[in-house]
């Protein structure tokens, strides 16, 4: 029957790819839904894709001596060259595994129907066994700002500017904040980074933060902490940013940083029953349902972890549930993040002060890149590998990085951290023979540091 599937996708980001891409291939008639005709999502168009292009872009201008070449409106183009070879490749799994796609915005009318208002301009129902909500999120707008003025951005809209600017304020210093610092300030553009809280990004290790904020300083970004908006004025020529504090920053724009919110609105799930809270995220189940059982929602619209990837493992995982009615599949215990930075930070596991506060007996042993002999070649000193690790059964309880290619270096430790039994020890740096010279002989130097510190503690206890 026309406009009839055993499941409908309705939001192409990494989710709901992974959500169509499972079900397609097991056999199953597929639909994908999406108001935004160009396939991939905000992860492709608007968020991941596009800042971390920018920064590559920003870097490589840098390293060529191409500097006086670079500006924010050059970084937009390479940016776009990359969007389009991704929406490209996306494009092309929906058309090799016969997905239709649907251009429209949907609305629930029951728990098997939409209405879809599509691209064209007239409406359509469509019906399913099954549905699948990623609609990702949206930047955080509170309601006394005016978003509508040109200088006053989001983390959306920075992609549309047509200006260079010389000057810009970021409001929030999360990871998004952070990154767009690093990037701004990579081109020359004074920045100020204005932070809520005491310090950056919490949920990372402390000595971690503190390698950020110095080399955030070190490079001309001028962080304040502990520090709230009370208006926002712009005019033709800039913005100006009045704090609590009695400061007044002016700059030429303003880039909105702080907070996201679920696409959930407008979609008749409450109407469902479906429970949303109040960062319109949707409440699921352990496999991805929401109170209505055929109604699944995955990535960033059901809230932690936000990350693309833990998106479209997600998406999978539903899909499995759809297809099997059961899945035993799980995200894994411990996700990386990778936070694109200059320089770039990742980590997986536990921090120091997370096993500080449990009482776990640890001992750290760490690496840096300037004694690195790949990072001397690369002239990519600058950074450190951490390995935190229990003090007698030499577990890997977490490792944190920063540095160039932190994200890439990063999942050797996760994957030795995943291992059973003595697999995830330190002596499996240790005993094994790594490439030289390699970035990834830092997880050897700092095993061999660690265990340094855990031997000389049991010679000083045995005297």
């Amino acid at each position: 029957m026309k406009n009839q599937y055993d499941v409908i996708v309705i939001g192409s980001g990494p989710g709901g790819e992974g959500a169509a891409m499972k079900c397609a291939k097991e056999g199953l008639h597929v639909a994908m839904c999406d108001y935004f005709s160009m396939i991939g999502g905000s992860c492709t168009h608007k968020s991941t894709i596009p800042s971390k292009a920018l920064r590559h872009a920003s870097l490589m201008l840098n390293e060529n001596d191409s500097f006086q070449e670079a500006n924010f409106q050059l970084l937009l183009k390479k940016a776009d060259k990359v969007i389009k070879e991704q929406f490209n490749l996306r494009k092309s799994f929906y058309e090799r595994n016969l997905v239709d796609i649907i251009d429209g915005r949907a609305t629930f009318l029951d728990a098997q129907t939409i209405l879809v208002k599509l691209s064209n301009g007239a409406e359509e129902t469509y019906t399913a066994n099954y549905f699948v909500i990623a609609t990702g999120s949206r930047p955080y707008h509170p309601s006394d700002i005016d978003f509508t003025h040109p200088r006053i951005l989001d983390s959306d809209t920075i992609l549309n500017l047509k200006d260079n600017p010389r000057t810009i304020s970021i409001y929030g210093a999360g990871v998004i904040g952070c990154e767009y610092a690093s990037i701004f300030r990579n081109l020359k553009i004074k920045v100020n980074l204005i932070n809520t809280r005491d310090k950056l990004l919490a949920f990372l290790d402390d000595e971690i933060i503190d390698a950020l904020s110095y080399h955030l300083r070190e490079n001309g970004v001028i962080l304040r902490h502990n520090e709230e908006y009370e208006k926002v004025v712009a005019d033709d020529n800039g913005v100006t940013l009045y704090l609590k504090s009695n400061k007044e920053i002016r700059t030429d724009y303003l880039l909105w940083a702080q907070g996201r919110t679920g696409n959930s609105d407008k979609m008749g799930l409450e109407e469902l029953g479906i429970t949303i809270d109040s960062k319109g995220s949707i409440l699921v189940n352990e496999n991805n349902q929401t109170q209505i059982s055929n109604i699944y929602a995955v990535g960033d619209i059901i809230g932690f972890p936000n990350l693309a990837s833990a998106s479209y493992d997600q998406g999978r995982f539903a899909a499995t549930h759809i297809i099997f009615g059961k899945s035993q599949h799980q995200l894994v215990e411990f996700i990386p993040t990778g936070i694109y930075t200059i320089p770039e930070i990742s980590s997986v596991g536990y921090t120091e002060e997370e096993l500080t506060k449990e009482k776990i007996p640890y001992e750290v042993g760490r690496s840096f890149f300037k004694h690195l002999a790949r990072a001397q070649i690369t002239h990519r000193k600058t950074g450190m590998l951490k390995i935190l690790f229990h003090r007698d059964t030499l577990q890997i309880l977490g490792v944190h990085c920063f540095g160039h290619d932190a994200a890439e270096i990063i999942h050797i430790g996760q994957a030795i951290m995943s291992q059973k039994g003595e697999g995830n020890t330190l002596m499996f740096f240790i005993n094994t023979t790594f490439n030289y010279p390699t970035m990834a002989e830092a997880y050897r130097v700092a095993a061999l540091n660690g265990i340094n510190r855990v031997n000389q503690l049991k010679k000083i206890q045995s005297e």
